[in-house]
């Protein structure tokens, strides 16, 4: 099957630190390439990948301090994208909704994961106008706030089998935090359960410039004031697996709907439980008892550090092998592939909303 694969530009693929979609997109490139398939990357110029790349911009876009307005990019990348498209038996898109005005002549061979999450009323007219477009999931969860669309499956993400090694007996007595610091992350939350369980915890997180504030004023005077807390800074993909793999348990206190959660299932390949809020897709991901706990508060959270001795190193990493790798997740985008009306021999147009709206898709729009 010859693929075409759009990532955003804003990283690399994968990226250099932090970045969940790219990485996402080049895991999925790879494996599809060693499944047969012949991959096309759209995707910034940096990446890194054996699937046929078309750079899209020099680096990363985050990395160029020219670069201040990513739009421009991504409109220059989907003019490419339109011009190549009858090269491809599917067209799989990364970027949310920016390529659906063009989208019409291939949206039967076409395919949107949405990445983020879908609660923003301003995503709710947009997708209304095209209904009828095929859009994965990445959580039932993240479904919620837009029902009324054309989904056409769930596909959990999947990192390679072999990327995080298995850690049975963590060298450190540390609790870890991965991520980026952000209010909706809940650093604050993470470092008061280590100070609460007497445990070191260590961050590794990116702090953008939207949340700059929030760590000079929230969370930099918290970790001065707690000397069981150290900030690590960005970390590597090479460095992932001495930090989660040695650590007795992630920490992911979220106070928001979460689409998916990478990191998550990064520390169950190395084995490490999580204790994680019962918010967004994490119900989905944590099997309590087995590959850690789901919390709804400060106590739970110290008391399920209490429990980590019940858990079992070797089927958390188990649990990983069976739900969550990047064979897995190609497979299933495969599956979906198959089933697109312009993959088979007899092709059904594409339905699209215009002045003569559909009552029902717009009412549950509203």
């Amino acid at each position: 099957m010859k693929i075409a694969q759009i990532a955003p530009l804003e990283e690399s693929c994968p990226p250099r630190l932090y970045g969940g979609t790219e990485r996402i997109v080049s895991y999925l490139a790879e494996e599809q390439v060693r499944q047969g398939h012949e991959v096309t990357l759209f995707a910034s110029g940096d990446s890194k990948t054996s699937a046929h790349l078309v750079p899209c911009s020099k680096e990363a876009l985050r990395l160029d301090p020219m670069v201040t307005n990513s739009l421009p990019w991504h409109v220059a990348m989907l003019e490419e994208v339109r011009r190549r498209a009858d090269e491809f038996d599917v067209l799989h898109f990364h970027i949310d909704f920016l390529h659906y005005p063009m989208a019409q002549p291939f949206a039967d061979r076409m395919v949107t994961t949405m990445h983020g999450r879908l609660d923003g009323h301003d995503l709710r007219p947009v997708y209304a106008t095209f209904p009828n477009y095929p859009l994965v999931s990445i959580s039932d969860d993240q479904r919620g706030p837009l029902p009324f669309v054309n989904w056409a499956g769930t596909v959990y993400h999947g990192i390679p089998r072999d990327l995080l090694p298995f850690t049975e007996q963590p060298r450190g007595d540390y609790l870890a935090f991965l991520g980026r610091i952000s209010p909706e992350k809940r650093p604050d939350r993470a470092i008061e359960i280590a100070r609460r369980a007497g445990m070191p915890l260590k961050i590794a997180a990116k702090i953008s410039d939207t949340d700059r504030r929030y760590w000079e004023e929230t969370i930099a005077p918290m970790i001065e004031t707690c000397d069981h807390v150290e900030y690590v800074g960005e970390i590597n993909e090479s460095q992932k697996a001495d930090f989660l793999g040695n650590a007795r348990a992630l920490l992911f206190p979220i106070d928001w709907p979460e689409p998916f959660g990478l990191v998550m299932i990064e520390a169950m390949a190395c084995g490490t439980p999580v204790i994680a809020w019962e918010n967004g897709s994490v119900p989905e991901i944590v099997e309590p008892g087995l590959t850690g706990y789901l919390v709804k508060s400060l106590d739970e959270a110290v008391m399920a550090l209490g429990k980590l001795d019940r858990i079992s190193r070797r089927i958390v990493r188990a649990t990983f092998e069976e739900r969550f790798t990047a064979d897995r997740m190609a497979q299933d985008y495969i599956d979906i592939y198959r089933a697109l009306p312009g993959v088979r021999a007899a092709t059904t147009p594409m339905l699209h909303l215009r002045d003569g709206r559909d009552a029902d898709v717009l009412q549950a729009a509203q």
